[in-house]
């Protein structure tokens, strides 16, 4: 049996966290045909050069600022299987808050509305709303966040908070059971959090990859958020933390 090169074995690794969401040790030992040790000492390594985060177990991704795109081409298949599971929350009249996520922009696309406003700090999420018919789609103000493609600031918040929604879409960049969904910077969090005050319902919509995680800024506690949507069957045992703490779909 050929063992994988250093470099080569990393590399597979790296592939393995993008397709899984998460690096685990004993499974990666089995599929690359090697040690648990060399699997850890592997692990070291990428955490050191920056690219993982070690965790109990295995490795998570480093949670980073990325633009609508290269969000968007990542986790695709998982991020509509979201987008349909959720589908059926979407109300057919009304208004729902949308943030600036790509599995928001996934859910948008598929959505059927009768008379539909779709409040959003994006602004691909708000062309990929007006394309649908029956909605109406409303853009927040406020800086344009490089980064990330969305609006932040004290506008956006403001537009966020001067409408009343049905439901309020949402997405993370880390959702962990001992605090709620975190973003990657206060600024996003900020809006995320003025749309949420003002939803009857808070949906998260979050590919298996996010659950776990850390980032820098919290954004919403468990006693805002009423129902989490993943691509998981519900269950699924990576959902076992997040029981009891909302509806899992």
């Amino acid at each position: 049996m050929v063992v994988p090169l250093p470099a080569s074995r990393r590399a597979r690794l790296l592939e393995i966290l993008e397709r899984d969401g998460a690096i685990r040790l004993e499974s990666a030992a089995a599929e690359l045909a090697v040690s648990v040790m060399t699997v850890r000492r592997d692990i070291q390594d990428l955490d050191a050069d920056g690219l993982v985060r070690r965790v109990r177990g295995g490795a998570v991704s480093i949670v980073l600022p990325r633009v609508f795109g290269d969000r968007a081409m990542t986790r695709a298949s998982a991020k509509n299987s979201v987008a349909r599971k959720a589908e059926a929350l979407v109300p057919s009249v009304g208004a729902v808050g949308v943030d600036a996520s790509t599995t928001s922009g996934a859910l948008l696309a598929i959505i059927r509305c009768e008379r539909l406003l779709v409040v959003t700090n994006s602004v691909d999420n708000a062309a990929i709303a007006r394309a649908r018919p029956g909605v109406r789609a409303v853009l927040a103000g406020g800086e344009f966040e490089q980064q990330t493609g969305s609006l932040v600031g004290p506008t956006a918040e403001q537009t966020a908070r001067s409408f009343a929604y049905d439901v309020f879409f949402t997405s993370a960049s880390a959702v962990d059971a001992a605090t709620g969904t975190m973003e990657v910077s206060l600024e996003e969090a900020a809006v995320k959090h003025a749309f949420a005050a003002r939803a009857r319902t808070t949906v998260v919509l979050a590919d298996s990859s996010k659950l776990g995680q850390q980032a820098l800024a919290l954004a919403l506690e468990w006693n805002v958020i009423d129902t989490l949507v993943t691509e998981l069957d519900p269950s699924d045992d990576r959902l076992d933390p997040f029981r009891g703490l909302v509806e899992i779909l």
